[in-house]
């Protein structure tokens, strides 16, 4: 068991062990609730609430997923219940899903979709500080990145599992019965991994000396970046929206581009990761210079430029997933990652549901408007990452 361990002398193996056993959990987490995400409009529309509703949930739903999870990740650091947190976080969201499946309402569904969001709130800057420390081991891009590429994988499959009980006439509930399968394996998986590894501090020799600083400038000016870049990265409701009113697809077609972008999210994280740890920053600077491009393929294009648009956007997915996580923990001290974690998930949030929101304003005024926002706000944050990049120059020279 890790507790029995001396600090900084776990090898890079049993590191790995525990980045690969969270990746796990992630997978079949994600398997869960992206499954129940994706018919959630259709369900809550089965049972009776209207489009109002329906949007009303959806965007209050991921106010209170990214919005809290400041607040979370602070609560974290300030009590170091690391562990806790996760798990509570986990049972939130996991457990509402399967309950879907028992009620008979569109308001008590509507109050599920929302716990499931807080859940992931309550979880996410816990889970990241702790990956974090594994990180110190097997190099922070890699850890991060096989994580986001685990997540992915159960990001696919969920959506699949779903589809297929409604292909053969099972119903929503029956749906949501049959998640609680990957929601228990995702629970026994943690529980595992909390008996295993109770100290993930330990992974990272030098935590308790590096815990005593504030959060350091250079992580506002990231932060700088990453609002830059996520107002201008567009969801794939708005995407959908356009594949479908410009009659660029079948509609049979859509989710199987939204599957590739995923497929190639997944792909990314690992690349990336790889290339974070080698070059650093400058890795960031270019995966966001690609994912700027991926506007003019989506809503210009035809079938093939539109399918080069979703493997550039599912690269910007993969890379602010990965490597933006990995940044944060060369960045912050260590007893200060979980509000680090959050305040960087709360600000990715919100800019992206700001920038959304105007580029769905301004699809209806001008595409061309809206495609000239997505890509100068992406291009705006390459010369803050190179500013970061000299910054940490600077500073290694002092």
């Amino acid at each position: 068991m890790m507790g029995s361990q001396n600090r900084g002398s776990i090898s890079r193996e049993t590191a790995l062990k525990f980045v690969i056993l969270l990746g796990v959990v992630s997978l079949f987490a994600d398997a869960t609730y992206e499954g129940a995400r994706s018919v959630a409009g259709p369900y809550l529309a089965f049972l009776g609430a209207g489009a109002a509703i329906v949007g009303i949930v959806s965007g209050f739903g991921e106010l209170v997923g990214y919005g809290l999870r400041s607040l979370f990740g602070y609560i974290s650091d300030k009590t170091g219940k690391y562990w806790t947190m996760t798990i509570l976080g986990y049972a939130l969201n996991l457990l509402a899903v399967p309950l879907l499946a028992l009620v008979g309402h569109w308001e008590i569904a509507s109050f599920l979709m929302v716990v499931e969001r807080l859940g992931k709130a309550v979880r996410t800057p816990a889970r990241d500080a702790m990956l974090s420390h594994a990180t110190a081991q097997t190099g922070r891009g890699w850890g991060f990145g096989l994580h986001e590429a685990m997540d992915q994988i159960g990001a696919m499959l969920g959506p699949c599992i779903v589809a297929a009980v409604l292909y053969f006439r099972g119903g929503y509930q029956s749906a949501f019965g049959l998640l609680l399968i990957p929601a228990l394996l995702a629970l026994g998986v943690l529980a595992a991994a909390r008996l295993q590894y109770p100290r993930p501090r330990d992974f990272e020799a030098d935590a308790e000396k590096k815990g005593n600083k504030g959060l350091p400038r250079v992580f506002w000016i990231y932060l700088v970046a990453v609002a830059l870049l996520a107002a201008g990265f567009a969801d794939f409701p708005l995407i959908a929206y356009h594949f479908n009113k410009a009659s660029v697809l079948a509609d049979e077609w859509v989710p199987i581009f939204y599957a590739i972008a995923m497929g190639v999210d997944a792909l990314t994280a690992l690349i990336f990761g790889r290339l974070f740890d080698r070059k650093g920053i400058p890795v960031m600077a270019f995966a966001a210079l690609a994912s700027s491009l991926f506007a003019p393929f989506v809503f210009l294009g035809g079938f093939y430029f539109a399918l080069l648009g979703m493997v550039l956007w599912g690269i910007g997915m993969g890379a602010q997933e990965s490597i933006m996580r990995a940044a944060i923990a060369e960045m912050v001290p260590s007893n200060r990652r979980g509000s680090a974690y959050g305040l960087f998930n709360t600000g990715f949030g919100v800019f992206w549901f700001l920038g959304s929101a105007l580029m769905g304003i301004l699809y209806d005024v001008s595409l061309p408007s809206m495609i000239a926002f997505s890509v100068a706000a992406q291009l705006a944050s390459v010369p803050v990452f190179l500013y970061i990049k000299r910054l940490a120059s600077a500073n290694m020279k002092k």
